[in-house]
């Protein structure tokens, strides 16, 4: 994709998380044509979107068809994916004696969705994915921190477990790099707006007949705050291969860097906002919620940089450095 066509599907992505409710922003993203240019650009669209989505603190189920496209199944806005749980990024579902049980999380299109992609893992610790219809399984909203995101829980016993497409743990592992590419930028961008939220009310607050900003402090906070985002944004840009494929352990450290940044992110910019950022009124809550939710998609920061030192260590070989 050159960089015009980026800058325009760009524009195009931007103007379609303006609208406020899910299904609004979903009809947006098919007018876009999302998919399409996700099943001709592959991983590099991923930035594109998710960085934008993050931004507006949007919701949408475009995690469900990167996922879905990524396991080589059809997707459509009928289809939604059933995440791993909270935390986790093992297969949600599991399948003894021809029926399949799952327990995990769906994004904002579950509740409205036909069908959901279940991954479910056999006895003998092989993977297939199913396609059950959303009506047999038991979707529930989830409050939590983030309700605006729209998390559900979903679970299911009982299913006839027949058929299903066999998927590798190959494709598995790079399905969820690319998920956990596609969460880094979101958490990317709903950093960089704590950070415009935060600079705006450090330029117009006064204190002793100056701006806010002028005090060495806030200044610090803020640097500290872009340098968290820039070394984040970097890491997600170095896990997407130039032909739109996403390395597995790059994309790993991405997601690991991003959700411990944000925090960071999240706390600087709480502390020059000071008051007025934990009131309801002001939108910086709305972030920081997404970001402690972000955090736990596909694998928290404490549990991948904890599993991916341990794999450091016991492989004896750090990843090649990227031709930038």
């Amino acid at each position: 994709m050159d960089a015009e066509t980026a800058d325009l599907l760009g524009e195009s992505l931007a103007r379609a998380f303006r609208h406020a409710a899910a299904a609004e922003v979903e009809a947006a993203l098919d007018e876009v044509g999302w998919r399409e240019a996700l099943a001709e650009e592959g991983g590099a669209v991923v930035p594109l979107l998710f960085t934008r989505q993050g931004m507006a603190n949007a919701a949408s189920g475009a995690l469900d068809d990167l996922l879905t496209a990524a396991l080589g199944l059809p997707a459509d806005a009928g289809t939604a994916f059933v995440l791993p749980e909270f935390g986790g990024y093992g297969a949600p579902g599991s399948t003894e004696d021809g029926a399949l049980a799952l327990r995990g999380l769906g994004t904002a299109r579950m509740s409205g969705a036909a069908r959901a992609v279940v991954l479910a893992a056999g006895r003998d610790g092989a993977l297939r994915a199913f396609t059950v219809e959303t009506g047999r399984l038991g979707v529930r909203p989830i409050g939590g921190v983030d309700p605006r995101l729209g998390l559900v829980a979903v679970e299911g016993r009982g299913l006839t477990a027949s058929g299903g497409s066999a998927i590798t743990a190959a494709a598995w592992e790079g399905a969820l790099a690319a998920g956990r590419a596609a969460v880094a930028c979101e958490l990317i961008g709903a950093s960089r707006t704590m950070l415009r939220l935060a600079r705006e009310h450090a330029v117009t607050r006064v204190q002793f007949g100056r701006p806010i900003g002028a005090f060495q402090a806030v200044r610090h906070r803020l640097a500290e705050s872009l340098v968290a985002i820039e070394s984040a944004e970097a890491a997600a840009t170095a896990a997407i291969e130039p032909d739109g494929g996403v390395s597995p352990l790059p994309a790993g450290m991405a997601k690991a860097l991003a959700g411990r940044n944000a925090r960071t992110v999240a706390r600087h910019c709480q502390q020059v906002l000071a008051g007025v950022g934990f009131t309801a009124e002001h939108d910086f809550h709305h972030y920081f919620r997404r970001v402690l939710t972000l955090d736990g998609l596909l694998g928290d920061a404490r549990t991948l940089t904890r599993e991916l030192g341990e794999g450091l260590l016991r492989d004896r070989r750090l990843p090649a450095a990227p031709c930038l």
